[in-house]
C-alpha cells in the first residue's frame, strides 16, 4: 500500500512537472512574441513623433517666412499713404493721384472704404485706413493658419510620443513576464514553480489587455 501511494504521488508530481513545463514554454513563446512586437511598434512611433516635429518645424519656418512677408507689405502700405497723404495736403493732385493708383491691391479697398466715412468731416471717423475691416492681408493669414497647423502637427509629434513610451513601458512589463517563466525552470518543486508561472500569466494578460487598447502603426 505504502509503495502504491508513493507512486502515485510520484506520478502527480510528474505531472505537474510537465504541466509547468508547458505553461512556462507557452508563456516564453506569446510574452517573447509581444516583446518584439511592443518594440517595433516603439521604434514606429518614434519615427512618426520624428517626421510630425520636423513637419511643425517647417510649418514654423514658413509662418515667420510669411509673417516677415507681411510686415513688409505694412510698411510699404505705411509708405505709400503717408506720401499720399502728404500730397493730398499739398494740393499735388497729379502726385497723389501717382500714389493712390499705386496702393496694392489689397490696401486700395481699405483706403476707398476709410475715404467713404468722409475722415475730415466725419467726427469719430476711423483714424487710418488700416483699421478698416476692408484692411486685410492674404500672407497675415497665410502665417496664421500655419503657425495653428505647426501647433497640431506638434500635438501629434507629443501624442505619438506619449505612444512610443508606452510601448517601451510594454516592452519592460512583458520582459518581466519573461523572467518569471525563465526562472520557473530554476525552481525544483513544481507547485513553486506554477505559483511563479502563475504570476508571470498575471503580468502578460494585464499587460496584453493594456496593449490591446493602443492604437497601431506598420509599415508596408
Amino acid at each position: 500500500m505504502r509503495g502504491e501511494g508513493g507512486s502515485e504521488r510520484a506520478t502527480g508530481g510528474a505531472h505537474l512537472h510537465e504541466r509547468a513545463e508547458l505553461l512556462a514554454t507557452i508563456l516564453l513563446a506569446v510574452a517573447a512574441v509581444a516583446t518584439a512586437w511592443s518594440s517595433y511598434q516603439s521604434a514606429r512611433w518614434s519615427g512618426v513623433q520624428a517626421n510630425a516635429y520636423s513637419g511643425a518645424n517647417a510649418a514654423r519656418i514658413e509662418s515667420t517666412s510669411a509673417a516677415t512677408r507681411a510686415g513688409q507689405q505694412t510698411q510699404v502700405d505705411v509708405l505709400t499713404f503717408t506720401q499720399w497723404v502728404d500730397a493730398y495736403a499739398k494740393h499735388e493732385s497729379h502726385l497723389a493721384n501717382f500714389y493712390f493708383q499705386r496702393f496694392r491691391p489689397e490696401f486700395k479697398p481699405a483706403v476707398e472704404a476709410w475715404l467713404a466715412t468722409r475722415p475730415l468731416r466725419t467726427p469719430g471717423a476711423p483714424a487710418t485706413p488700416f483699421v478698416m475691416p476692408e484692411y486685410k492681408q492674404v500672407k497675415t493669414t497665410e502665417a496664421n493658419a500655419l503657425e495653428a497647423k505647426a501647433e497640431a502637427t506638434a500635438a501629434e509629434a507629443r501624442q505619438a510620443n506619449q505612444r512610443s513610451d508606452n510601448y517601451v513601458l510594454a516592452v519592460v512589463l512583458f520582459a518581466a513576464a519573461l523572467f518569471f517563466a525563465g526562472i520557473s525552470t530554476k525552481l525544483k518543486a513544481p507547485r513553486q514553480r506554477l505559483s511563479v508561472i502563475g504570476l508571470g500569466y498575471v503580468l502578460f494578460i494585464g499587460t496584453a489587455i493594456w496593449l490591446s487598447t493602443f492604437p497601431v502603426t506598420v509599415s508596408v
